[in-house]
């Protein structure tokens, strides 16, 4: 064997842990400081904050008191009160029982109801809150497509483009483009637009309208490369555009997606221009369950690439309050679809294989870091997210399990006691570990 071959598959190994550790690492960080500085405000004293678990690498004590660490396993982290038996929690029976009443105020034990309900939910609401930052950087940094639609960076294109920079779209083919904001009409208005390779546009340039030629408005570029998609394993990569399939010319995004969702799984040859340089690659669709704007979920064939139209629109500053807000609509829109997700697979709708493990979720990391910090920094978002959900699942070990028991000692005046809390938290470990092993599987057996 040629050991030099493995090279290029140990750096990209290397690469993909690396994402990984990264993405999980400030995801873990953002959720134990919620659990810590809330619990600190709130007069529960933290004594260990710690990423990772394991052998301590490295740990400093603060002038307040309270352990810093990193660990071994930089797969999680984790916040240890006063008077908490381990990492997860639970009573540590001889150090409540060495201090006095005043002193267990300070324990996650004896603080009132209403400070250990913060300190747990505060972990999963600083998942949301870093996510929707991230969200609103991202909105902030790239900025939303002005109105009207004006001509940003050209992209390059195997085709005539008379366009340039700085032009305003005042219609195509004699129709008048609608806003952005108005998605149904934009789609219809795209509908509309006959199917041929070159387009008329009138323009508004430098104050003076003309008339000029320019490619159909949705070519077949390559934008985006999905993870772990079929287009990715091909070597697929951004800015590429598909001129023929099969051998079949193309120039309209639309005539891929018909051609990948007529293929039913057949292997598809696409002959690939990239600025001047041509190349050809075979791949196979794949069947991939995607959400509906009902609800729902439909299966389709995909490759596993993002389009675009034919020119990079230029683009406005949002605002400060207006990014925000679609950091929030992404947020509320990822946990719609992954509660969607779940309940689908879970009532047999959609395969399973929808659900990705440790594996996956680093693939996935390396992925999205090789397209780009932008891109890498939106999957930590989106990651931040899933975890600040799955965290409020009503599952004792997780904090929404935390929360149901605090719901329940708010309705009936008491605690539940130290025996059920041992069943309880040992069927939702047992469930996790299960998860986690079901995901894993996915991982390793899934296409």
């Amino acid at each position: 064997m040629d050991l030099t071959t493995l090279i290029p598959q140990f750096g990209g190994l290397i690469w993909t842990l690396l994402a990984f550790v990264i993405a999980l690492s400030v995801i873990v960080a953002i959720h134990e400081y919620g659990h810590y500085i809330v619990g600190k405000w709130s007069g529960i004293y933290p004594e260990v904050f710690s990423l990772g678990f394991g052998p301590v690498l490295y740990s400093r004590t603060d002038s307040f008191g309270t352990k810093w660490q990193f660990a071994l396993l930089p797969f999680g982290g984790y916040v240890k009160f006063r008077g908490d038996a381990n990492a997860s929690g639970g009573r540590d029976e001889a150090v409540l029982g060495s201090i006095d009443e005043s002193d267990r105020r300070s324990t996650m034990d004896g603080a009132p109801l209403w400070a250990r309900t913060a300190t747990v939910a505060a972990g999963p609401l600083f998942n949301f809150a870093l996510s929707i930052l991230i969200f609103a950087g991202v909105f902030l940094f790239r900025g939303v497509a002005a109105d009207p639609l004006t001509v940003g960076e050209l992209r390059t294109l195997p085709t005539q483009q008379e366009l340039v920079e700085g032009d305003v779209i005042l219609g195509i083919e004699g129709k008048a483009p609608p806003s952005f904001d108005d998605p149904v009409a934009y789609e219809a208005f795209m509908k509309a637009l006959p199917q041929v390779p070159q387009l008329t546009y009138r323009v508004d340039r430098d104050g003076r309208e003309t008339e000029v030629a320019g490619p159909y408005v949705y070519p077949p570029i390559v934008t985006q490369v999905a993870p772990r998609s079929a287009a990715g394993d091909a070597g697929l990569r951004q800015g590429d555009v598909i001129t023929a399939i099969n051998g079949q010319q193309i120039f309209a995004f639309d005539q891929l997606r018909q051609a990948v969702e007529g293929s039913e799984g057949a292997t598809l040859t696409l002959a690939l221009w990239n600025d001047g340089a041509t190349r050809d690659v075979a791949l196979t669709p794949r069947r991939v369950d995607e959400p509906q704007p009902d609800g729902g979920f439909e299966t389709f064939y995909r490759i596993g690439i993002v389009g675009g139209i034919a020119f990079e629109p230029a683009t406005v500053s949002p605002g400060v309050f207006e990014a925000t807000w679609q950091g929030v609509v992404q947020v509320g829109e990822i946990m719609r679809g992954s509660l969607s997700g779940l309940w689908h697979m879970a009532t047999g709708a959609i395969s399973t294989c929808n659900l990705s493990g440790p594996i996956g979720i680093a693939e996935t990391s390396g992925d999205m870091a090789s397209q780009g910090g932008t891109s890498f920094i939106w999957f930590i978002a989106v990651l931040s997210t899933a975890v600040g959900l799955l965290n409020l699942f009503p599952v004792p070990v997780l904090d929404g399990g935390h929360l149901v028991f605090y719901a329940y000692e708010a309705v009936s005046g008491r605690k539940p006691s130290d025996r059920a809390l041992k069943v309880l938290m040992s069927i939702g470990l047992t469930l996790i570990l299960g998860l986690m092993v079901f995901a894993l599987t996915n991982d390793l057996f899934c296409p």
